[in-house]
């Protein structure tokens, strides 16, 4: 009786074994489909069907330990991260068997909750698409996972080997002071100067604006042109029509602090030469030596509240409030998003480029689009300010990166980076530029399918190919608190928005606010330690940064865009 229960047990078990694996063979036979699948969608790609197949077969191997596991993700309200929502992780489940639950929760949450997330030591989520406008943070916190160890260590398995950290654009925003990645990039943008170029090469239009200004009307490389273009437009209808020289927003809330760190101060030439960002001053105007902050008040050799920040922020209102849609007080980043598209907007100083993939850029009808479905825009360069310098930082490149917290661990942290690398595989980027307008890869922006298609869009690609392109940067490595600090700029600039401050007001408040808060900081790595005050004369007969003021507004220059653009490509 014995031996019949343990042969009908071991058969039971056989029978048992034999369907678990059935089971097991039939998903992964529903993976290499899917893969098969996707691999089909995932089109144009700058590699072909069978790369195409080799990279997410590897996705699908190398989740195998890892069926069932869920992680939870997060990023800002932009429309790549909608997509990556609704049809990458949808893709991703199906070959690897991982569940992701991407969340858009906007970008003040975002910052707020990886905070929390590193500070309280709680697990909010397992991975954020969080700014590298943070490297500075998390270097400091010493909270976030660093990826060259972990893909060289416990993550080597999980390491996608067609990743390819070399094809990246601006990878080196993602790294530390000593050149290890922390973040990996997922989506930018920079921004760029926003022209109606049919306007500007008009015969009519370009005689009356050299009759008025004795130059020629074209892209404007300083702010003086820029100023005199604004000027042009506002007070000279075009085909009887009422038009703005100029766009930007006010509305008093989190993003006029971008507006303003995004890096309206570099633009005007705060801070010292060097790239990616000021050495020693950065264009937050903070001062770091030894890879320590001690200060952003001219008092302690910083630059917040010299002349060139004040000159930054005195342009900035008398911009809005002489040449700008009297609205657009009242709008913040989303809402002016696509203004321009309205077709009565000349010029933009300050465009996030991610809007340009909106369909109102593009559609037939569009004001800004002409009968054949092509642009009557164009992008180029920022003008900058007359303390800027060559050598010098230009503009902001926003780069969201994938970001994992070291609290994340395991099967988790695992399926986060499987995660993450998907969504940035060469596999998948050309389709995501095309879809959301947003690079990340070099292959990509120089792939023969772009390059087809170049005059689609308005100038963006030939900037991105240019030498141009490193001149435009995130928040760098010299801001230890991001989160804290960020707050510090929209209220103090709102206040010289209401008129409750003047301009030297605001940035005299905002400079103290700030080295308060780092004088408070108590960090793991590289904590803030600021320099004794002395007069600011000293500082200014010292090299660089701060500097002394510059009287006049500067010389008037522009450069005719289709120059501009024969110099980028040669």
């Amino acid at each position: 009786m014995k031996k019949k229960i343990i042969l009908v047990l071991s058969a039971i078990v056989v029978i048992c074994s034999t369907l678990i694996a059935v089971r097991n063979y039939s998903r992964a036979e529903g993976r290499q489909e899917a893969v098969e699948r996707w691999a089909e969608i995932f089109q144009p790609s700058v590699v072909d069907k069978n790369e195409r197949i080799a990279e997410l077969t590897w996705f699908k191997n190398a989740a195998e330990d890892l069926q069932g596991v869920t992680i939870n993700s997060s990023a800002e309200v932009l429309r790549v991260h909608y997509w990556e929502s609704r049809v990458l992780a949808r893709a991703f489940e199906e070959i690897t068997g991982i569940h992701v639950e991407h969340k858009i929760i906007g970008e003040p949450n975002v910052v707020n909750q990886i905070m929390e997330q590193i500070e309280a030591d709680k697990v909010l989520w397992d991975i954020y698409v969080n700014d590298s406008d943070l490297i500075g943070t998390h270097i400091r916190t010493d909270g976030v996972l660093n990826l060259t160890d972990y893909m060289n260590g416990e993550g080597e398995k999980y390491t996608n080997p067609y990743l390819d950290l070399d094809d990246f654009l601006n990878i080196d925003f993602c790294k530390d002071f000593d050149g290890k990645i922390l973040q990996l990039p997922d989506q930018q943008f920079a921004n760029l100067y926003w022209f109606r170029y049919d306007w500007f090469t008009r015969k009519d239009i370009k005689e009356q604006f050299k009759k008025k200004y004795g130059y020629e009307l074209g892209v404007p490389i300083t702010w003086a042109a820029y100023e005199d273009i604004a000027e042009f437009f506002t007070n000279t209808p075009v085909d009887g029509r009422k038009v703005y020289g100029h766009l930007d927003y006010g509305k008093i809330d989190p993003s006029l602090g971008w507006r303003f760190t995004d890096a309206w101060l570099s633009m005007a030439g705060v801070g010292d030469r060097g790239l990616p960002n000021g050495n020693p001053v950065d264009e937050w105007g903070i001062r770091v030596e030894n890879r320590i902050p001690v200060g952003s008040s001219v008092s302690r050799g910083g630059d917040l509240n010299g002349p060139a920040a004040i000159y930054a922020l005195t342009k900035y209102l008398e911009w809005m409030n002489k040449y700008a849609p009297p609205e657009c007080k009242s709008w913040d980043f989303v809402l002016s998003g696509t203004v321009s598209s309205r077709g009565d907007i000349a010029q933009q100083i300050f465009m996030y480029i991610t809007w340009l993939s909106d369909p109102a850029y593009h559609m037939p009808g569009s004001p800004v689009v002409d009968k054949h479905g092509k642009p009557l825009w164009r992008v180029a360069p920022s003008p900058h300010g007359k303390y800027w310098e060559k050598g010098m930082k230009v503009g902001y490149q926003d780069v969201g990166c994938w970001t994992i917290p070291k609290n994340v661990t395991g099967k988790k942290r695992a399926a986060a980076w499987l995660w993450a690398q998907f969504c940035d595989s060469k596999t998948i980027t050309l389709k995501k530029f095309l879809i959301c307008g947003t690079p990340i890869r070099k292959s990509a922006i120089f792939s023969d399918y772009i390059s087809e298609r170049m005059v689609d869009y308005g100038g963006l690609i030939e900037f991105y190919r240019s030498p141009e392109e490193v001149n435009w940067s995130p928040t760098g490595l010299n801001v230890p608190s991001y989160a804290a600090m960020s707050k510090l700029w929209w209220k103090n600039i709102g206040k010289a928005i209401t008129g409750e401050y003047t301009a030297v007001q605001a940035m005299n408040t905002l400079a103290r606010e700030q080295d308060e808060h780092m004088a408070s900081l108590k960090l793991k790595k590289y904590s803030p330690k600021l320099n004794e005050e002395k007069n600011p004369e000293y500082w200014y007969n010292q090299p660089g940064a701060p500097k002394a003021e510059i009287k006049g507004r500067g010389k008037a220059v522009t450069v005719p865009y289709d120059d501009l653009i024969k110099e980028w490509t040669r």
